[in-house]
């Protein structure tokens, strides 16, 4: 046993290894950057979904005083606001703006957060989000291939909020393995990372 550990850490000093683990870090770093500007460009394109939930609101409900409009007006609401939700869930992710504790977390080191960020990430956030990923997937299915309409009149059809599901809960997938990604960074460098 005592040969095998000598044999493990005499290769991790080796120079080999550490140019592997740096070309892997590299990568690493150019695959969270990529997640990181997708889910950017997204979180601005769902703040304008924002504005146009508003406006849509409004127009609703003067649409009501002078009797027009439809359920479809409505529904059309929802769907933005379930849009901002599911597609912004990313992006709040990687702004850090979720709710949290840190009543405990604010003395800890860099590298202690980073490990309990890690464990959190993998064990909660992320097989939460790949089962819901995969059943949003299969309920939109079901939705796309019936065709199914709201049961209101003037409804809209379903797939598109549908859709939402999956999307969302993808792109937070993508933003927890580039979390992850940075935080390993954060172990390797330190705060700096």
């Amino acid at each position: 046993r005592i040969k095998v550990q000598k044999a493990i850490i005499s290769a991790y000093h080796s120079p080999h290894f550490n140019l592997h683990f740096c070309h892997v870090m590299s990568g690493l770093t150019k695959l969270c950057h990529a997640i990181d500007t997708l889910n950017k460009m997204v979180g601005r394109v769902v703040a304008w979904l924002i504005l146009a939930t508003v406006l849509l609101s409004v127009f609703t409900a003067v649409g009501r005083k002078f009797a027009f409009g439809s359920n479809g007006f409505l529904e059309g609401q929802w769907y933005l606001f379930s849009a901002v939700f599911l597609l912004g869930a990313a992006y709040t992710l990687q702004a850090d703006q979720h709710v949290r504790v840190d009543v405990l977390a604010k003395r800890w080191s860099a590298k202690t957060r980073a490990w309990i960020d890690i464990a959190g990430h993998v064990l909660f956030l992320l097989p939460v989000a790949v089962g819901l990923a995969w059943l949003g997937w299969h309920d939109f299915m079901q939705v796309w291939q019936h065709n199914e309409m709201s049961a209101d009149a003037g409804g809209l059809p379903r797939w598109p909020v549908k859709l939402l599901i999956p999307l969302g809960f993808v792109l937070l997938i993508l933003q927890v393995i580039s979390e992850i990604g940075k935080r390993i960074a954060i172990l390797q460098h330190g705060e700096r990372a």
